[in-house]
This record gives C-alpha cells, sequence and structure tokens, in this order.
C-alpha cells in the first residue's frame, strides 16, 4: 500500500506543475559556441591540397580541383555522411574550413539538400557538367 501512496503523490504533484519541457521548435534557445554545426568552407584561404578530404574518416569531404595555379577548386560536402568529428578542421593548416555553430538543425526533405557543392557558380557548373573527364583531379 506504501508504492501506491507514492505513486498518487507524484502523479498529484506532476499534475499541479507546468511541464519541464520546452515547445520546441516555438521556442529556441541559443547553440553553445562549441558546437559543432555544418561544415563552412572559405575558399579564399584553400589551396586545394585535400588534407581534408584525405583525413575526413566519414568521407564526407571531396576537393575537386580543376586548375591548382589558378585556384579554381570545387569543394562538395555530404551533409548525410558527416560526423562532426571536425577532424578536417584539425588536418587544414590554411584554416579554410571552419564549423558554423548555429547551423546544426540539418533535416531535409530530398537527398539533394545533403550534398552541397562549394566554389564559383561557374566552377560548380563545370563539374556537374563534365565530372567524368580525366582532366577534373577529385581527391577524396
Amino acid at each position: 500500500m506504501d508504492k501506491f501512496g507514492s505513486m498518487f503523490g507524484d502523479t498529484l504533484a506532476s499534475l499541479l506543475k507546468a511541464p519541464i519541457t520546452e515547445r520546441y521548435p516555438f521556442e529556441r534557445r541559443e547553440a553553445p559556441d562549441d558546437l559543432r554545426g555544418r561544415l563552412v568552407w572559405n575558399q579564399e584561404n584553400c589551396t586545394g591540397c585535400g588534407l581534408c578530404a584525405q583525413d575526413c574518416p566519414a568521407q564526407a569531404l571531396e576537393m575537386i580541383v580543376l586548375d591548382r595555379k589558378a585556384k579554381r577548386f570545387v569543394m562538395r560536402y555530404h551533409v548525410d555522411r558527416c560526423t562532426f568529428c571536425a577532424q578536417c578542421l584539425a588536418s587544414c593548416r590554411q584554416e579554410g574550413l571552419s564549423m558554423n555553430h548555429a547551423d546544426w538543425e540539418l533535416a531535409g526533405l530530398s537527398r539533394g539538400d545533403f550534398d552541397l557543392m562549394w566554389g564559383s557558380p561557374e566552377d560548380v557548373e563545370a563539374v556537374l557538367a563534365g565530372a567524368d573527364k580525366p582532366e577534373i583531379e577529385v581527391i577524396d
């Protein structure tokens, strides 16, 4: 009978208190500064060495080199493969990668939402049009 009384007391107390849950997504908190969110590529700092892609344990990055001397690179980022381990940041000597702590809501309605390509629009179009051409060097 003692267990029943304890359970009844807990039930009555929870009925009189306000819920402890948050009303997400209607009420949002600020993301912590050290949260590892979506990857951000800084094309100006990138040299196209591909260390980030080679060291990625999830194979979430591809560096596509169109012309190394002219600094024409396209970075392909597979968000759905990324484990947010930040190994790519540690591997990049030029500080060409960072993680956006505020961009952590990564749900999408299609698979295309998880396949990002960064670079100049002309270079991205060239890669999408002729990814099978031998003069394009893919580092992954």
